[in-house]
């Protein structure tokens, strides 16, 4: 299995393909695998690959640096370490929040373009944003199921991810890497996620963005993943009308040919 020490930390990834690379970067408590679609189908046209974050999926369960910015930091490593060029990050809920904190962080050189994959500037509920989803009462509920119930954190997050009731083995899938976080890995990166704040970053974002919205409303809005787009430069939007928060999974083909699209234009 190929890993690479980013950091302090050995990071499990999978690389396929070759060509224009393609960096696919999963949600929180999430890993690699919600991209397998993904990495199966496109990487006959382009370098495909998938890391999981540290405390995530098969990487190494550090005891700390469970922020967005050190995953940032992480990816960094990981890049350079590849001697990665003109790559393109597709984030998937947190892993967008990671694609924008390393572009503020260590800027766009070597970065092609960015796909956010149905995520928000900031999830928080503040006084001057109309799209927050959660309060601190929110909050504390999320943080409390994580240490006390993971199996019901598991299965509202499911539920809340998908449109349509998702099939055995989508769910099966879904328990067993979401399973993979401990406890206080989960608390410390959940809270440090839901409370992030990519508004003033991403108007300085100089390539390209595509963000992509699920049209199911449990989670969040399609409006608010419009903003997204209306906040960068270059920024483009794709709606996909059977999806929930995942359409790298509830309509993979589509959405390889959206990604394809956008990255043969760049």
């Amino acid at each position: 299995m190929p890993y690479r020490r980013c950091n302090g930390a050995d990071l499990y990834y999978e690389d396929a393909g070759d060509g224009t690379p393609i960096v696919f970067l999963h949600g929180v408590m999430a890993s690699h695998r919600f991209f397998e679609p993904q990495l199966t189908a496109l990487s006959s046209d382009y370098r495909t690959i998938a890391l999981d974050f540290r405390g995530h999926g098969r990487s190494e369960k550090t005891e700390l640096g469970h922020t967005v910015a050190q995953y940032a930091r992480d990816l960094h490593a990981f890049t350079d370490q590849c001697d990665l060029e003109d790559v393109v990050l597709v984030g998937w809920s947190m892993g967008a929040l990671v694609s924008w904190d390393y572009v503020d962080q260590f800027g766009t050189e070597g970065v092609r373009g960015l796909v956010d994959v149905d995520m928000e500037a900031t999830r928080f509920r503040w006084d001057d944003y109309e799209y927050g989803l959660t309060d601190l009462d929110g909050l504390e509920t999320t943080l409390r199921l994580a240490q006390q119930d993971r199996t019901s954190l598991i299965e509202r997050l499911t539920e809340q991810v998908f449109a349509d009731p998702p099939s055995a083995e989508t769910r099966a899938l879904v328990f067993d890497e979401l399973s993979r976080t401990p406890p206080s890995i989960k608390s410390a990166i959940l809270f440090d996620a839901l409370t992030r704040d990519y508004r003033d970053v991403l108007p300085e974002i100089d390539v390209p963005l595509l963000a992509c919205a699920g049209a199911d409303e449990k989670r969040g809005t399609v409006d608010s993943i419009e903003h997204v787009a209306t906040l960068v430069p270059d920024g483009r939007f794709e709606r996909f009308d059977d999806s929930g928060h995942c359409p790298t999974i509830e309509e993979p083909e589509r959405f390889n040919r959206v990604v394809s699209r956008f990255v043969d234009s760049l």
